[in-house]
């Protein structure tokens, strides 16, 4: 239906594996870093490492083997390489200035303001009217 969330499916290895006693108590000591890559940049930030490092090689290669002036496979297979790896690293670099650094920026400001909201929770119990704050 429409507004239903997915169900997800049933996983026979996941659930024997999560039964495991030795595998729960890996996950509880893992807990904290495991919910970081789940639901952090740090997957997204590993790719992006290795897409622009692949990329500028990939770039560096073609180039290099573009310049010496090799015959038509050869160039061919340069161009393609080199074609492949700008296209690699630049779109890295789009990505990290249309993605990554506005969502750096839109969670230091939830930051901010879920500190501000705490504090402004905390105020009233603080000191009754709260004008004791010159």
């Amino acid at each position: 239906m429409a507004g239903e969330p997915e169900a997800t499916p049933p996983d026979d290895e996941l659930d024997e594996l999560l039964s495991d006693p030795d595998a729960q108590a890996w996950f509880e000591k893992n807990l904290d870093d495991l919910r970081q890559q789940a639901y952090g940049p740090r997957i997204l930030y590993a790719v992006l490492v290795i897409g622009f490092v692949l990329g500028l090689a990939a770039y560096v290669t073609g180039y290099l083997v573009r310049s010496t002036g090799p015959g038509e496979p050869l160039g061919l297979l340069a161009d393609l390489l080199y074609g492949l790896g700008l296209a690699l690293w630049t779109g890295v670099v789009v990505v990290v200035f249309v993605q990554v650094l506005p969502e750096a920026k839109r969670r230091q400001i939830k930051r901010a303001l879920e500190a501000y909201e705490a504090i402004r929770r905390e105020r009233p119990k603080q000191g009754g009217d709260g004008s004791s704050r010159g």
